[in-house]
């Protein structure tokens, strides 16, 4: 993959300098893994809304219990007791 220049301003600079050497990394690889960390909260906010879309769903627990049965019951002797 070919490199490229951005140009930005030198505080920016020095901040994102700082940063990755603190972080033990090059810019060049920092700014890598802040691209792979935003795409993954990008992602997060995407699955977290529809998550909370389906949850709004009226009736979907009852269904859901319904075509798999609800929530195992634990077994009596699964709870936990004093030493």
């Amino acid at each position: 993959m070919a490199d490229t220049s951005v140009k930005i301003d030198d505080v920016t600079r020095d901040r994102l300098k700082d940063l990755a050497a603190s972080a033990g990394l090059s810019i060049k690889d920092y700014l890598a893994r802040v691209a792979e960390e935003k795409e993954h909260e990008r992602q997060l906010v995407t699955a977290t809304a529809a998550f909370r879309r389906v949850m709004a769903e009226p009736g979907l627990l009852d269904r859901f219990d319904a075509d798999f049965g609800g929530l195992p019951q634990a077994p009596a002797h699964a709870t936990p007791r004093a030493a």
